[in-house]
């Protein structure tokens, strides 16, 4: 088997890590196997006990490895949202030899990358990603490539993504001390916005909500961009909890009801349907019906979905053509599009892979973290090679880009956590020459809405 056309995607989730392999075959991504381990030293999807989710990230690899019999050595790994800061950078260089124009190389593309870069951050911030949006040769936008194209002046427009080193340095550390090289790190919001949405729904807007263990991440993606990203956190573990307090029972029996008989909506139960639960003290199983375990579960679904609804009202976001879309083991819930139906007005529907053997939303992220691997056009492993080259995402010490005077609120975009403790957001602030796009009035409003968001 070809190596280089095998990619692992890890996703450290606070309930369970997930480690799957996919082939690329003729341009199409097979999975060949999933090894899947219950999460240690996680807590609200940051790792918090580096030694605890390194043996479990170990454990997932290896019983990958053992199904599919590859030799895995480098995995592309998935960031949480948490902090989340994005900004606008531009960067230009000239590429004119003694004053001629000449053709532009991969070399032109890598210098062009580092001068954009050269942004001032703030010192607890590392570098996560940088994003092109487009390329400029001698004044012609909208290029996606540049190499080949004769010019004296190239420039390049992207998205600079930055999050706490904390975060950074942790996971790094977690998969190396497990054994493994980072082939990549990759945003969760942006592997499920860029790979599992179609082309019509990153273009037109679409809301995708990350329903996951310990946390619920809501991000909008539009215009083919990550627009903005809240992260709440409560999850499918805060569901399992309630069902542990209210029926008096273990949270390992609260998790298999939840799973075996529980819904997001208590009307869809069959009102004679009865559970054994184990309750604590207890030498024989006490009777509760299924609508009142999913009164439990409604309960706690409905303040989370409440809290994505009121962060996207906050910001007067509109109504996306693309609808909602759920991702993450929460989305498995008999009922959970019926109950997210009654917040959010536009169409939703739950996102489940279609390949064999991971036919569940819960497998959403490591799927979409091989698909964004392989789908990387040689522009993005360019820029790929310059972030490793130059160590900003890896370097858990160092000032992650050179410092250089910031011009105020030119293209910024900001995250300004209303409680900084327990949730975050990252959300465009004034970006800079937004293009108007006449035909799409949803388009317009849209970016009318990021303009003007903290006037």
């Amino acid at each position: 088997m070809n190596n280089s056309e095998v990619y692992v995607g890890l996703d450290i989730g606070t309930t369970s890590i997930k480690a799957m392999v996919c082939e690329n075959v003729k341009g199409q991504l097979k999975v060949i196997s999933v090894g899947v381990v219950p999460s240690a030293g996680l807590n609200r999807g940051v790792i918090v006990d580096i030694d605890k989710t390194a043996r479990a990230i170990s454990q997932a690899v290896k019983k990958a490895e053992v199904k599919s019999n590859i030799d895995i050595k480098n995995v592309v790994v998935g960031l949480p949202a948490n902090y989340l800061q994005m900004q606008r950078v531009h960067g230009s260089i000239t590429i004119a030899s003694q004053g001629q124009s000449r053709e532009i190389t991969d070399r032109d593309v890598i210098d062009v990358a580092k001068e954009t870069l050269t942004q001032s951050i703030s010192p607890e911030l590392a570098v996560l990603d940088l994003i092109p949006t487009e390329f400029t040769v001698d004044g012609f936008n909208g290029i996606k490539d540049p190499r080949g194209m004769v010019g004296v002046r190239l420039e390049m427009k992207g998205t600079l993504y930055t999050g706490p080193k904390t975060i950074i340095h942790n996971t790094k550390k977690a998969v190396q001390q497990a054994g493994y090289g980072i082939r990549d790190f990759v945003i969760a919001p942006i592997a499920t916005g860029f790979t599992l949405l179609n082309d019509g729904e990153q273009d037109f807007g679409t809301v995708v909500i990350d329903l996951g263990g310990g946390q619920t991440t809501t991000s909008i993606i539009h215009d083919h961009q990550l627009k903005y990203t809240f992260v709440d956190p409560e999850g499918g573990q805060y569901v399992t909890r309630d069902i542990s307090t209210v029926l008096n029972t273990s949270l390992r029996n609260a998790e298999r009801l939840k799973l075996d008989h529980g819904y997001a909506m208590a009307n869809l139960t069959k009102a004679d349907a009865q559970v054994d639960v184990p309750v604590v003290g207890e030498n024989t199983p006490q009777q509760f019906s299924e609508e009142y375990l999913a009164e439990i579960i409604e309960a706690r679904v409905r303040q989370i979905l409440e809290r994505s609804v009121q962060r996207l009202h906050a910001i007067h976001a509109p109504r996306l053509p693309g609808g909602v879309v759920l991702v993450g083991g929460g989305a498995s819930l008999p009922g959970i599009v019926q109950r997210a139906q009654q917040y959010f007005k536009e169409s939703v529907k739950v996102y489940q892979p279609e390949q064999m053997g991971v036919r569940y939303p819960r497998y959403s992220l490591a799927l979409a973290l091989t698909m964004y691997e392989s789908q990387l056009t040689d522009v993005d492993r360019l820029i790929k090679q310059t972030l490793q080259q130059t160590d900003l995402i890896t370097s858990p010490h160092e000032t992650a880009v050179k410092p250089r005077p910031a011009q105020a609120n030119k293209g910024q975009w900001t995250a300004t956590p209303t409680q900084p403790s327990t949730a975050n957001q990252a959300v465009e602030k004034k970006p800079a020459h937004a293009k108007k796009n006449k035909s799409h009035s949803i388009g317009n409003r849209f970016k009318s809405m990021f303009n003007n968001l903290f006037d």
